[in-house]
């Protein structure tokens, strides 16, 4: 039985209708091929998606609202009348530098948002999509640039009803929240390559607050850099958020040093060091 069996299977074998590729090709593809998105479209979709999760999940602007606002009460009623004698002219000094403390914490979300991702297993489907590679990471911190200008225009309108009044106008003004936009920008490849190495996103916010709160506080956000010992001003002075607070209070009081070299630079090389890092991680992972 075994035998007559298999003899008649192996028969019938030969005679299996087996379609032409014609016949499949006008079944799969019954039109033409999209063509492959720009490495701009596949990133501003990705920045979309970004902003997508703040509409579904609105909480997520208290970051960039509730928090500088705390933030900027806080230290100008707490240090205004001890280190300036009134709060009115410590808030002149204050308002650029809490500023861009308020924006640079807000940046270790990016990384965050990325662990959280590869923990819900969503990167291996952007893996296999025909797109440029760096695209997700992109369309982050896009979407995260808008998180930085809210805050930034947070903190300006609350500064502005407390009394502080820029000598730079409404030009400085904006030019010191685009250098700090921009510069955030860079900053954030820094937690994209924590997010991709991170087991878990408590790790990265760990790493993210253990790097940024020695960088934020040493620097000359609070307090002017010659009050400090010796010692401190080394660190100080090559600290890249000082360099950075220093170009946005200069474009508010009107007054550009050249600090913008700094900026520059230092963007320039977190962009080249840890943005390559963030593509090979990506890339392994």
């Amino acid at each position: 039985m075994t035998t007559a069996t298999t003899t008649t299977t192996t028969d019938e074998a030969p005679g299996a209708y087996v379609p032409s590729p014609e016949i499949i090709g006008a079944v799969l593809a019954p039109s033409e091929r999209p063509r492959r998105p720009s490495a701009l479209s596949a990133s501003m979709t990705f920045g979309w998606r970004a902003m997508l999760k703040i509409k579904h999940v609105p909480e997520q602007l208290f970051d960039v609202t509730v928090f500088p606002v705390i933030m900027t009460l806080m230290f100008t009623y707490l240090f205004g009348g001890a280190l300036a004698g009134s709060v009115t002219d410590y808030l002149q000094f204050l308002l650029p530098g809490i500023m861009v403390m308020s924006v640079i914490m807000t940046t270790m979300y990016t990384g965050v948002s990325v662990n959280t991702d590869i923990e819900k297993g969503v990167f291996d489907r952007f893996r296999t999509l025909p797109m440029w590679r760096p695209a997700p990471m992109v369309g982050y911190l896009l979407g995260d640039m808008f998180r930085y200008t809210a805050a930034s225009l947070v903190i300006l309108v609350l500064g502005l009803v407390l009394g502080f009044r820029p000598d730079g106008g409404p030009a400085g003004v904006l030019a010191g929240i685009a250098v700090l936009v921009l510069f955030s920008f860079a900053f954030s490849w820094v937690w994209t390559m924590f997010g991709l190495l991170m087991r878990s996103e408590k790790s990265v916010m760990g790493v993210s607050m253990m790097v940024l709160f020695p960088l934020t506080f040493l620097s000359n956000i609070l307090v002017r850099p010659e009050t400090m010992p010796g010692w401190l001003q080394a660190f100080v002075d090559v600290n890249p958020i000082t360099h950075l607070v220093a170009v946005v209070r200069g474009f508010m009081e009107g007054d550009v040093g050249g600090e913008l070299f700094w900026v520059v630079g230092w963007g320039a090389a977190f962009i080249l060091v840890f943005g390559s890092l963030t593509m090979w991680l990506y890339n392994r992972k």
